[in-house]
């Protein structure tokens, strides 16, 4: 765990250089994109040097912002995580008790040396966030879990959680207090696997030698009709048009789960059902998924590895259909 620091401290950080100019484009080139909503604009946060920054009116026609979010990156993540300098990874937004705040991952590819920092702000609209230090980190040969790919839920009585993982024992949750941080005396706990922890699959991961085969990763839990959605990665992101992402997802009457699939298989034992994949035709994979609703319409937003740009990580946004008992699909 870690402390939190001041924007003082955050000043020591190092600063990223931003674009000359905003640009717009119906197609936006994102990594694992999360979204908001206010005062009638949409914003999408999405891995990026300093976190990447989109504004829309109508979902559609998509304005690049020029600025990060993070111009300035704070010294304590570069201290946290060896290796870590500009590239913020995973980004996760939600507005609570009249504030919002924004979670990121600091991190290297392939490695569990990582940290979760969080940011606060007022307004969407204002530029300057607020460090308020870090969430959760992990540690090499300390932690079987890494600490990125983080995502804010709130459960029924307000007490909002952190759900996060990738790859090692899998997908991680704890409770947070009204700070969103680490509530006291909790400690992060495996809510879903890739595979049962007795399978071990043949084949060697081909993205990295440090962090195994359990590829599960970047978990979203969505509340739906008296249920708690765990949708999850499977499999291998960030080799364009050789990538094989996937989504899965389980549920539970508890946002500590047990999380099942439709069969009834624990996702914690390797369950999950298949939700999303590559159509060959559009998409080679897609993943990095989350799920709002707007209005009356529930929606799902993932990044697809699109073939006609040659794997390039584009943004997808499908409507979510509800089964007669229960379970997602996309319209």
């Amino acid at each position: 765990m870690c402390a939190g620091l001041s924007l003082t401290a955050a000043a020591q950080g190092q600063r990223h250089r931003s674009l000359n100019k905003p640009f717009v484009t119906d197609t936006p080139m994102v990594h694992d994109p999360v979204m908001a909503y206010e005062d009638s604009t949409y914003h999408i946060y999405a891995t990026g040097m300093g976190i990447q920054h989109l504004t829309s009116q109508d979902r559609k026609s998509w304005t690049v912002q020029p600025s990060p979010v993070m111009s300035v990156i704070p010294k304590w993540t570069m201290d946290s995580v060896p290796g870590f300098r500009l590239h913020v990874w995973a980004p996760d937004v939600i507005k609570y008790h009249g504030k919002w705040w924004l979670a990121y991952s600091c991190s290297t590819f392939g490695k569990n040396g990582s940290a979760i920092g969080l940011l606060s702000n007022r307004s969407l609209s204002f530029p300057v966030w607020e460090d308020e230090g870090c969430i959760v980190t992990s540690r090499e040969k300390r932690d079987n879990w890494n600490a990125i790919d983080p995502n804010f839920v709130i459960d029924d009585n307000d007490m909002p959680w952190l759900v996060w993982g990738s790859f090692w024992d899998g997908i991680q949750l704890a409770r947070l207090d009204t700070t969103m941080h680490i509530a006291k005396g909790e400690k992060p706990r495996t809510i879903a696997r890739r595979y049962h922890p007795d399978f071990k699959p043949s084949e060697a991961n081909p993205t990295s030698k440090y962090a195994g085969t359990n590829a599960i990763e970047a978990p979203f839990i969505f509340k739906h009709g008296g249920y708690y959605y765990l949708f999850v990665s499977w499999d291998y992101c960030c080799r364009g048009a050789k990538s094989n992402y996937r989504v899965a997802v389980g549920r539970s009457k508890s946002v500590e789960g047990p999380y099942l699939d439709r069969e009834g298989k624990d996702m914690l034992l390797g369950g999950g059902t298949l939700f999303l994949e590559g159509d060959k035709q559009a998409f080679e994979a897609a993943g990095h998924c989350a799920a709002y609703t707007f209005g009356d319409e529930d929606i799902f937003v993932c990044h697809g590895y699109s073939i006609a740009h040659k794997g390039a990580s584009i943004l997808v946004q499908r409507p979510i259909a509800w089964t007669p008992d229960g379970w997602p699909q996309l319209k």
